[in-house]
């Protein structure tokens, strides 16, 4: 039977549950995958999380060099998080020759290039399931709709900011209140990351690279947070029959790469608007058409589950695998990123209630080319009214410019701006 030796960098939420995970389900391995996996070495500055997990003494190392130099050792996991001591630690043990597992999203999404050629100049191998979405989607791209021409996806790939919007159309309670019980809740994480996409950017960045065979670097990802999103705007994308996620997107076309993160309106029959407390992923390619993977996104077992997937997928292939995405300066130059994108929008705004007050609204859109599909006009207090729109598609830079000019002119107190994904 093939062994496998493995050291476990960092033993926090999701390091820890890896430990676990493989020291109680070692005998279910070895008799349906045919390996025999072997925790050999721990390396975690703070010991006593160690011995909490009952990691024997011995199994504890001092340093990254005594895993480096350990013979026993043929994959390393690294859970530490951030960039810095990450990819220190991974670069020492690729140059060793030693497989990596990661669930670093920030460490992939910066430093992949230099990371899979110090993999393929070593022959180790280099795997990052676990930092995508907590599904198994960046293992269905490799190696279950390879055959396929991926010219779209659409995903929710943060849990905790879809948790946010969620408990805010159920409750109706601020983003404020929402954020906070979520921040209570994981009470580990920065929440920030995750309200305003820079988790989600990371995560996409890797995805689109996956699914375009292009490296999109996360820089180029458009990125908007959920802070600003009200329970208004909730209430009034569900009458017209949306509901709001903070959504993932990525488009190729053969002109350009396009790939934005953000919150948006999508239609309540379609498949993402039913995820609540979870992750998903939208795909569409030819010649499979649409497929879409969900799963719990969030906490520390689906992350250290896609790891120890990885660590099974390494060790019961000969030759290691790697992703077939540029990872040269010169393949970045190449791309194309859409930065003026096209979507539908959504506007809520405030308007005099009177005769001719959508029509001044519509002839200002329309100076811009900018088409209204559906409308709904409610009274407020003190000779006002509320106006929300849903236009047709159009671009970014178009729905800036008449919404400037809108609120210039007095016309409108355009109060939000959502997209819509159609």
């Amino acid at each position: 039977m093939k062994k496998i030796g493995v050291a476990i960098l960092g033993l926090g939420a999701v390091g820890g549950s890896t430990y676990q995970i493989l020291t109680r389900r070692r005998e279910f391995y070895e008799r349906t995958q045919g390996i025999e996996i072997e925790v050999e070495s721990t390396l975690e500055p703070v010991r006593e999380r160690a011995e909490r997990l009952g990691v024997p003494a011995e199994k504890i190392a001092a340093n990254i060099a005594e895993i480096v130099l350990d013979p026993d050792v043929n994959a390393v996991v690294e859970c530490i998080g951030g960039v810095d001591v990450a990819r220190k630690y991974v670069l020492a043990a690729l140059h060793a020759g030693k497989t990596v597992v990661t669930s670093n999203k920030e460490l992939i999404a910066k430093y992949y290039p230099e990371l899979v050629r110090t993999a393929k100049m070593n022959n180790a191998g280099l795997y990052f399931g676990a930092s995508c979405a907590g599904v198994p989607i960046v293992r269905t791209l490799l190696d279950g709709v390879q055959s396929n021409e991926i010219s779209a996806l659409i995903g929710i790939v943060n849990g905790t900011a879809n948790d946010i919007l969620t408990k805010m159309e159920e409750r109706g309670c601020s983003y404020e209140e929402a954020a906070a019980e979520a921040e209570t809740d994981r009470a580990a994480e920065e929440i920030s990351i995750n309200v305003e996409g820079i988790d989600a950017a990371y995560r996409l960045s890797i995805l689109a690279s996956v699914a375009f065979h292009t490296k999109v670097p996360a820089a180029k990802v458009f990125r908007e947070g959920i802070a600003n999103v009200s329970p208004a705007d909730l209430a009034g994308g569900k009458e017209l029959g949306y509901r709001l996620k903070p959504l993932a997107i990525a488009k190729r076309t053969k002109d350009s790469i396009e790939v934005r993160v953000h919150p948006a309106f999508i239609r309540q029959d379609h498949p993402l608007a039913s995820v609540k407390a979870a992750n998903a992923v939208f795909l569409t390619g030819d010649p499979v058409g649409d497929v879409m993977l969900c799963g719990n996104g969030t906490g520390d077992e689906p992350a250290a589950s896609a790891i120890v997937s990885d660590l099974i997928f390494a060790a019961t292939h000969g030759e290691h695998r790697y992703s077939a995405f540029g990872d040269t300066a010169a393949g970045v130059r190449s791309a194309v990123f859409a930065t003026d994108f096209t979507s539908a929008y959504y506007l809520r705004l405030t308007v005099c209630d009177e005769a001719g007050a959508l029509a001044k609204v519509a002839s200002v859109l329309g100076k811009y080319n900018i088409s209204i599909a559906e409308t709904v006009q409610k009274r407020a207090a003190d000779g006002k009214a509320t106006l929300i729109l849903v236009t047709h598609e159009t671009r970014e830079s178009l729905v800036k410019k008449a919404v400037a000019k809108l609120n210039a002119a007095q016309i409108a107190q355009v109060e939000s701006v959502l997209r819509v994904a159609l």
